[in-house]
């Protein structure tokens, strides 16, 4: 049997009306099907790109076009199973973020099976994200990529650039659907197939063009008034209540807490809108989220089946955390940020790297599969693990370390903005100042390591004083 790797992520989508400053913006926790897979960070750059691409996982294979663009990526440290090159930024200011995986059903894996030698999320970032010069194009790639070579597992991707987000699905083996989000609307998209109302006529969708013809052909609509397709071709099983909806119902909540929902509800919204303008801090907050202040929170007071009801958003599957803006306030050469946490999200800070450079840090890009805490991979498992034994001790020290992180980050990000007109060799100063960003996130790590060690130690089991 064809060896599989099921990934476990969340995807929120930010328009440029829905944003703090004016920025598109797509994010994604890329979780494993178990925790330790070590991530790097890295720049592909066009001589570096393949020009015949062979996949790991299937016998999936394609010669790709002679002129791709330079992209940054966050692969698989050990490649033993393919690339996996999960998100980045092109020298377009494309972003793409591959993949989420998502549900489906046997009506319309009887009439598209799966394709066992298709391609799959190994595969679907490398071959998509260079060649893509805006955010529709890089739709219509990788659209015609599954039609032609299908697909042996059902995936949402997310696509951006300065103007436009769009969020794609595959559905069966060799058909998809994709919706651009609306610029004043934000979207938390689970492990379901998440697309509800869908309009064949609209400018602002896509599709294999022959899908609207094998839904009616096949009888595949169980609804007798709408195209909802999470109906059509997605699940709605007793695991979705426990595993994926409850994600979306808690971030929703958390940007419209005037909902009137339930972490077990089927049908909630896709496209959601708020009055609060979402900012990077606020889409951090939501994809480290255990359910705080809930009785779910699996550190919080509720009882102890009701702290283990429902899968978290931040969990210790948690293997990088990308969130990739566009920027309009800037001149294009600096709007692409790549911010970047490595880890489980409980006890870890997003970092914003430039994309316009040609390298990255060295604690970011040479991680390995040896434990290594001096990397920025290894260093956020190993402050994860130890506060999961007493998550209320380190609490606090945590949100600091978070807060000032980012704010070091953004003061040196001002500063940078400013300075880069001045610049001769703008790419080699922003490889500078992303060396000075891994340089803080670095340091402010190892100082929360070290107040978690005096905070920790006291608190061990192995001691002894004569007035205990």
């Amino acid at each position: 049997m064809t060896k599989r790797i099921k990934g476990s992520c969340t995807t929120m989508l930010v328009g440029k009306k829905a944003s703090i400053d004016g920025s598109t913006i797509i994010a994604r926790n890329e979780d494993g099907a178990g925790p330790l897979n070590p991530q790097k960070f890295v720049v592909v750059n066009p001589e570096d790109q393949p020009r015949h691409y062979k996949a790991v996982l299937s016998k999936f294979e394609i010669d790709l076009p002679d002129n791709p663009l330079r992209y940054t990526s966050t692969p698989n440290a050990v490649e033993d199973d393919g690339i996996w090159a999960a998100a980045g930024i092109n020298s377009d200011n494309v972003a793409m973020t591959a993949t989420e995986t998502i549900t489906t059903n046997s009506r319309i894996l009887g009439v598209d099976p799966l394709v066992e030698e298709g391609l799959g999320e190994e595969d679907i970032t490398a071959i998509t994200l260079p060649y893509s010069h805006s955010a529709r194009e890089g739709v219509e790639r990788l659209g015609s990529l599954l039609e032609k070579y299908g697909t042996y597992e059902m995936n949402a991707m997310a696509f951006s650039d300065k103007d436009e987000v769009w969020y794609f699905e595959s559905i069966g083996g060799h058909h998809w659907a994709a919706i651009r989000i609306p610029d004043d609307a934000y979207v938390i998209a689970p492990n379901r197939l998440n697309i509800d109302q869908f309009d064949f006529n609209s400018d602002d969708t896509l599709f294999a063009k022959d899908l609207p013809d094998m839904i009616e052909k096949y009888h595949m609509n169980p609804d007798k008034d709408q195209v909802n397709l999470r109906h059509i071709f997605g699940s709605a099983t007793i695991k979705d209540t426990r595993y994926n909806n409850p994600r979306a119902w808690y971030g929703q909540k958390y940007f419209n807490p005037e909902f009137d929902t339930t972490p077990i509800d089927q049908d909630l919204p896709f496209i959601c809108r708020t009055n609060k303008k979402i900012s990077i801090e606020d889409m951090k907050f939501v994809l480290s989220s255990h359910y705080q202040n809930t009785p779910y929170d699996p550190y919080g007071t509720g009882t102890e089946a009701q702290k283990k009801q429902f899968r978290p958003i931040g969990i210790n599957r948690n293997q990088e955390l990308h969130i990739l803006q566009i920027r309009n306030d800037v001149p294009a050469e600096i709007a692409g940020i790549h911010w970047l946490a490595f880890g489980p999200n409980t006890f870890n800070s997003v970092v914003p790297f430039y994309a316009n450079v040609t390298d990255t840090p060295e604690s970011y890009k040479n991680t390995t599969g040896n434990c290594d805490p001096t990397n920025m991979y290894w260093l956020p498992n190993v402050l994860a693990l130890i506060g999961d034994r007493d998550f209320a001790l380190f609490e606090d020290q945590e949100n600091l370390f978070e807060e000032h992180t980012v704010a070091q980050c953004r003061n040196l990000q001002i500063k940078t903005d400013q300075e880069s007109a001045n610049q001769s060799d703008l790419s080699a100063y922003l490889e500078k100042v992303n060396n000075q960003m891994a340089d803080i996130a670095k340091k402010n790590s190892n100082v929360l390591l070290g107040q978690m060690l005096a905070l920790g130690e006291p608190q061990m089991k192995l001691k002894f004083q004569l007035n205990d």
